[in-house]
């Protein structure tokens, strides 16, 4: 069996994945099928001023099946709702084993590690909601996301001042 890469309607890879594994699950053909794969992975990001850990997509709008690919195999795939078509037409390409270990790698990392998404963009404005700047308002000049840091321009007594906060320490304005 080979993986194959199925294009979804962005956003509704989980619940594709879930109606082919029931298909799969009430046909003849559950033999002929192997895993089905959301390439996803945990990151971190700030929900009103707290961390909170989600499931971000690699690739949105694909999902990968593992499967023979026969004519009835190909014909149940498509006919799942939310499935646009499998990549390559008539004829499918599988992918190569080195792309598949390069994938299922990266879902494997991403489920360890719980990397910091940066909340905000250089420029935009925030308001600092803690410590002792609390109240003051600025627009982001630098964002650290591996510490999880970014530094704000915010004017005190009439001039620039960069301070250096943590994500949680501001909230977009």
């Amino acid at each position: 069996m080979k993986f194959y890469v199925v294009h979804t309607y962005t956003g509704r890879e989980r619940r594709v994945k879930e109606l082919l594994e029931k298909a799969i699950e009430v046909s003849e053909l559950k033999e002929k099928f192997g895993r089905v794969v959301v390439p996803s992975e945990r990151v971190a990001r700030v929900r009103k001023s707290k961390m909170v850990a989600q499931e971000r997509q690699l690739y949105p709008g694909y999902i990968i099946v593992e499967m023979e690919p026969e004519e009835k195999t190909l014909q149940l795939v498509t006919s799942v709702p939310g499935v646009t078509h499998i990549l390559g037409g008539k004829e499918p390409l599988p992918l190569t084993d080195e792309e598949v270990a390069a994938i299922l790698d990266q879902i494997e990392r991403g489920r360890d590690r719980l990397e910091p998404e940066a909340p905000f963009e250089k420029g935009e404005m925030v308001k600092v909601t803690k410590g002792p700047f609390a109240g003051f308002t600025g627009s982001v000049d630098e964002i650290m996301a591996e510490r999880r840091r970014v530094k704000v321009v915010v004017t005190i007594f009439g001039r620039p001042t960069p301070i250096d906060l943590d994500f949680l320490d501001v909230q977009p304005i």
